[in-house]
């Protein structure tokens, strides 16, 4: 071997098995653990395969053994030695049968001690894992997240490949264009005082390249939204991008759930049953008060308005006009599993998300156990038992309020109920397809309708002619793919015809001069022959986490940003110095 050349490694750690027993191996990788015994030293040494125990012996070669010693945690080193079967069998790791006697040590760079240990229960703050990510990225369940987020792209490129579509990359640097969240501006040097936004979709360039023809487009690409922060959600995440010409929706369904049944057989074995459920946008607000519902338990809603409209309980007569309602949800067995210390934590929850209290109600053999009892009469406990199918031992919830409010707060609190009871299976997946969303909603910030999809979601035929007179009542031609209560994907049919477009812009208060100058591109491109088109978006890290059983889109993700949308391995966003912005023509203002 020539003086200073490194040990190349033969193989990996993580493959050796009983199989190998006898053959001369070269392995390189960081040490996991050490255990210096007096006359053996035990080194688990770790590659991103797995670990595999190595042995230096007193007995064989007295240096090898001293400089052998000298090996500490998350050092690099390569090792020369012949596999051989262990002594003490651990069944806990693959590669539990053998280990590999060193004739040959190389310390290729030594470490500091890490701030932080590298194994999957160390139990660090995220924090701190963000700031040494270099190293949290080292843990077994990380590298196994990575190969599994790895897997999803080549089988997705796979599939689209063989379906006729073309991968085409679209611009990074855009224009400002009003899609839902704020953008991120970039400023341009050589066009003083213009900027470029990053992308919060693909959306306009892909529909573009509709009209040119292509047909069939995919992408996987990085999209940009300056929103606030939560588990699921980054200011730049990754999205399976995809867009089809003289399609209408079940096309585009159809084609999604053999991608969905392909992707989840091929990487978790799981069999998906299709064709997938369906259900409207309003149908799912009244069962579950969420346009993505979770099915893999019950406790839906039911109104029951009606019937407690002359109940005596103020509350909820008050309830039943001015677009508001009363609506409750059955907790089989929850009176027993509720105390009232556990129901007044309910209650708390609730009025996070803005009711003003959390009527209930737990059933007995001949009575009711409620604070609202006694305002309520004897035929009205019954109606409303009877309605929401109560039997002993069941606990109602009530909540009663705007539509709104009624919706988001029971929503959440069957999401909350079926965590406390245990219900959820993790291993069960319920896909569905919601339909039929409403054209618009209502801002309350801009105090005006926006687009709930985008504005390019076409309307349904029959709901055209209401755009302008009753656009409260127009439904899109607008689909999500929802998974286990999480909106994996979303699309839509596209409008393509230059009038409904300016319509649809009219609808949403732009003038004529604002649509020209904000999608003018796209208004001229239609003047030249617009197919008939519509697509749709995965959310790729949302599928990650799905596939990986994680909670948090940081952990399928190699270099995410913390809550407050902050780097902690760079330190970005950074202040720039005078001269830097004086190159982007920008000034900043004091405090």
């Amino acid at each position: 071997m020539k003086e200073n050349s490194m040990l190349k490694r033969n193989s990996y750690c993580g493959v050796l098995r009983k199989n190998n027993i006898g053959d001369e191996v070269i392995l390189n990788g960081w040490v996991a653990k050490e255990r210096n015994l007096g006359s053996l030293i035990f080194v688990d040494l770790r590659d991103r395969t797995g670990i595999v125990q190595v042995v230096f012996d007193d007995t064989v070669d007295v240096d090898l053994f001293q400089q052998a010693s000298k090996l500490r945690s998350e050092y690099v080193i390569g090792v020369r030695g012949k596999v051989r079967l262990r002594s003490n069998i651990n069944e806990t790791i693959p590669t539990g049968e053998i280990e590999v006697l060193v004739d040959e040590l190389q310390i290729i760079n030594t470490s500091e001690v890490p701030p932080i240990y590298i194994k999957d229960d160390d139990n660090v703050s995220e924090t701190m894992r963000l700031k040494y990510r270099a190293l949290d990225l080292r843990k077994p369940k990380m590298q196994k997240n990575l190969e599994i987020r790895s897997k999803l792209y080549h089988l997705t490129r796979n599939f689209f490949y063989e379906n006729g579509f073309i991968e085409v990359e679209t611009p990074m640097l855009t224009k400002p264009t009003p899609e839902g969240a704020r953008d991120y501006l970039v400023p341009s040097r050589v066009n003083p005082k213009k900027f470029y936004a990053l992308p919060q979709s693909p959306q306009l360039m892909k529909q573009l390249l509709m009209v040119s023809g292509l047909d069939r487009y995919i992408q996987i690409t990085k999209c940009f939204r300056d929103e606030d922060l939560r588990a699921n959600r980054q200011p730049e995440f990754t999205q399976i991008d995809l867009e089809m010409s003289f399609v209408d929706e079940d096309d585009v369904m159809e084609l999604n759930e053999n991608y969905l049944k392909y992707l989840f057989k091929e990487m978790i074995g799981l069999d998906i049953n299709t064709p997938i459920k369906r259900m409207t946008y309003q149908e799912a607000m009244n069962r579950y008060g969420s346009d993505k519902p979770d099915l893999r338990f019950g406790l839906e809603l039911k109104d029951i308005s009606e019937v407690v409209k002359n109940c005596g309980f103020k509350v909820f007569e008050s309830a039943t006009t001015n677009n508001k309602s009363v609506r409750g949800i059955r907790v089989p067995n929850g009176g027993e599993f509720y105390s009232r210390k556990k129901i007044d934590k309910l209650e708390e929850f609730a009025k996070t998300y803005g009711a003003k209290g959390l009527a209930w109600m737990k059933v007995k053999e001949d009575t009711i156990q409620s604070p609202i009892g006694k305002f309520l009469s004897d035929d009205s406990q019954k109606n409303i038992i009877q309605l929401l199918h109560g039997e002993p031992g069941d606990l109602l919830l009530f909540v009663a309020d705007d539509h709104s409010i009624v919706y988001q707060t029971l929503g959440a609190l069957r999401i909350q109920i079926a965590k406390d009871m245990d219900l959820i299976n993790p291993k069960d997946f319920k896909f569905l397809w919601v339909t039929d969303f409403p054209q618009f909603e209502y801002n309350e910030e801009e105090d005006r309708l926006v687009a709930k999809h985008h504005p390019f979601t076409s309307p349904k035929k029959e709901d055209e002619d209401k755009l302008l007179s009753n656009p409260e009542s127009v439904r899109a031609r607008a689909y999500d793919i929802v998974i286990n209560g999480d909106e994996i994907g979303g699309g839509s049919i596209r409008i393509h015809n230059m009038d409904l477009q300016k319509k649809m812009f009219q609808a949403l208060g732009f003038s004529e001069e604002e649509a020209q100058e904000k999608f003018g591109f796209l208004l001229e491109a239609f003047k030249y022959g617009a197919p008939p088109h519509g697509g749709l978006a995965y959310g790729l890290d949302r599928l990650v986490m799905l596939f990986t059983g994680s909670e948090n889109i940081r952990d399928v993700i190699a270099f995410p940003k913390t809550q407050s949308a902050t780097c902690l391995i760079t330190g970005a966003p950074t202040e720039l110095s005078k001269e830097q912005l004086e190159e982007v023509h920008i000034q900043v203002m004091e405090e």
